[in-house]
């Protein structure tokens, strides 16, 4: 049952108005931000605040740089074979031959990149990539160049900051507003156009490379409209994340341009990981490193492997971020062998939308890695992320003013205050990680599933309390596609299906109770 904001009396609830209501200050939220006030429309922009999983973001943006050796064709066919038959062709070559276009904008508005000789960027290698073709900033600080440019140039837009977006409001197929949770209690922004740019859901794992805000709230927000979601089985483990023994929430990412510049993956024993394992060794696309990692801790009962890059010169200076945090937990990565497990990285699938970031819900569009356009498929190839936020999150900007501009002013019609299903956060963390990490079966996710059932309603009162009832609904739809995908797959590996099978070469929508 709704009922007209009006009928409330006002108790309680805020209100305010605009043509563009963006959820998120990432690359693509911001990009997108930017785009839609460019064109004119009244644009509030909604963050939970904290840092944003852009700013960690340490290897670079993948874009084929004109007047070298390289092609968009030769960028489609690396991202097509990392994908694993599920990326969609057409959606691959629309968003990398935007990319050098999206990248020119970017340093417009003011980033800047490591260059090899002056008016000339740097490039380095990554895994999955048969050229030389990611560009970087600060040695392995990508991501927060690209946040602090997208900061400073986003200064004037009007950001609210610990506004946390609690529902999708929607009439007749079409979005009017937002349900949003801020210091003053709840309240609504009425606008016709509405971009998800919340980012991902490594925290539904114990340990994970991504902040603390990444907790699936996108997808939660989505299924609760009714909007499709796609691919959530998945996830990318990045397969060297630096070990710590058991700490958990988010851990330093150790980025795969340490292998592009020639460090190899090794176990207790010196053995190499990869040997044998695929063509391109050390520098196999991700799910097939990681599955190789995970299979040797399996194997040996070690707790991690070991990245060597001793024998990379100038280590700390091309990577100083990986150095710091290296040092921080009492290791000195030019002299001793760098410890790295799998971990929760990044998902491949997500709010399903076309290359505009445009959903099945008239005024409701995606960008980032909260949607699933079709470029990343079952396995997201290494820098592409950056480059899909600033294309489609650029386009989706564009695309929500035009559709604000004709659809014209709404009003949002409020629903009942719901109670929501939670799992206390720790609990449902150690559940996901025990049952659906890098390898799965049927029996642990049946155990999963059993596990979710138990969650309890729950009023949202605070941030956390949506967290944990957005990471729940998103845990949900996680196990019901992976137990829906019965073979291994990119980056979903089931060990009851070890097989890949080519009658599943398709995108899976399971059913997920909202």
């Amino acid at each position: 049952m709704t009922r007209p904001l009006a009928a409330c009396g006002g108790r309680g609830y805020w209100q305010q108005r605009a043509d563009v209501v963006v959820i998120g200050t990432g690359v693509a939220g911001l990009v997108a931000a930017l785009a839609a006030h460019r064109s004119g429309q009244k644009l509030v922009v909604l963050s939970k605040g904290g840092e944003t999983a852009t700013f960690y973001a340490q290897g670079g943006i993948a874009v084929v740089l004109p007047e070298t050796d390289d092609s968009i064709d030769a960028h489609v066919a690396d991202t097509v074979a990392a994908g694993a038959g599920l990326c969609d062709p057409g959606a691959v070559r629309s968003i990398v031959a935007d990319g050098y276009r999206a990248v020119r904008a970017l340093v417009d508005d003011g980033a800047r990149f490591d260059e090899a000789a002056p008016g000339q960027w740097a490039l380095t290698r990554e895994g999955g990539h048969s050229r030389r073709r990611i560009i970087h900033a600060g040695g392995d600080a990508t991501g927060a160049e690209v946040q602090r440019a997208l900061d400073h140039a986003a200064a004037l837009l009007d950001i609210r900051r610990n506004h946390i977006a609690l529902e999708l409001l929607h009439v007749d197929r079409g979005v009017t507003g937002v349900l949003v949770l801020n210091d003053d209690g709840l309240g609504v922004v009425h606008a016709p156009s509405v971009i998800l740019a919340t980012g991902g859901l490594g925290h539904l794992y114990s340990a994970t490379t991504n902040p603390e805000g990444s907790t699936g709230d996108g997808i939660a927000l989505a299924t609760w409209a009714g909007v499709p979601v796609s691919d959530l089985e998945f996830i990318q483990f990045h397969p060297t994340m630096l070990s710590d023994g058991d700490a958990g929430g988010r851990r330093p990412l150790i980025t795969e341009a340490v292998r592009g510049e020639g460090a190899i993956l090794i176990d207790r024993q010196g053995n190499s990981v990869t040997a044998g394992v695929h063509p391109m060794g050390d520098l196999a696309p991700r799910d097939v490193v990681a599955a190789a990692i995970d299979a040797r801790m399996v194997e040996t009962g070690d707790p991690c492997v070991y990245l060597d890059a001793r024998g990379i010169d100038g280590f700390e200076s091309r990577f100083p971020t990986v150095t710091a945090a290296c040092r921080a937990a009492g290791i000195d990565p030019t002299s001793q062998p760098i410890p790295v497990v799998p971990g929760a990285h990044y998902s491949c699938g997500g709010v399903v939308t076309d290359v505009y970031g445009r959903t099945e819900l008239g005024g409701l569009f995606a960008a980032g890695e909260v949607a699933r356009t079709g470029l990343h498929g079952a396995n997201r190839l290494a820098s592409n992320s950056l480059l899909e936020g600033l294309v489609v999150g650029g386009r989706a900007g564009r695309a929500a003013a035009e559709h604000a501009l004709a659809a014209g002013p709404s009003r949002a019609v409020l629903p009942e205050q719901s109670r929501r299903r939670a799992l206390p956060r720790a609990d449902l963390q150690r559940a996901m990680t025990r049952y659906a990490s890098v390898v799965r079966d049927g029996d642990g996710l049946e155990r999963l599933a059993k596990e979710l059932d138990t969650a309890r309603p729950r009023v949202i009162k605070s941030r956390s309390d949506f967290e944990d009832v957005a990471l729940t609904t998103t845990a949900a739809a996680v196990a019901a596609a992976a137990l829906a995908r019965t073979e291994s797959r990119g980056c979903h590996h089931r060990s009851d299906y070890p097989e890949t099978n080519p009658v599943l070469a398709r995108s899976l929508m399971p059913a997920v109770a909202c």
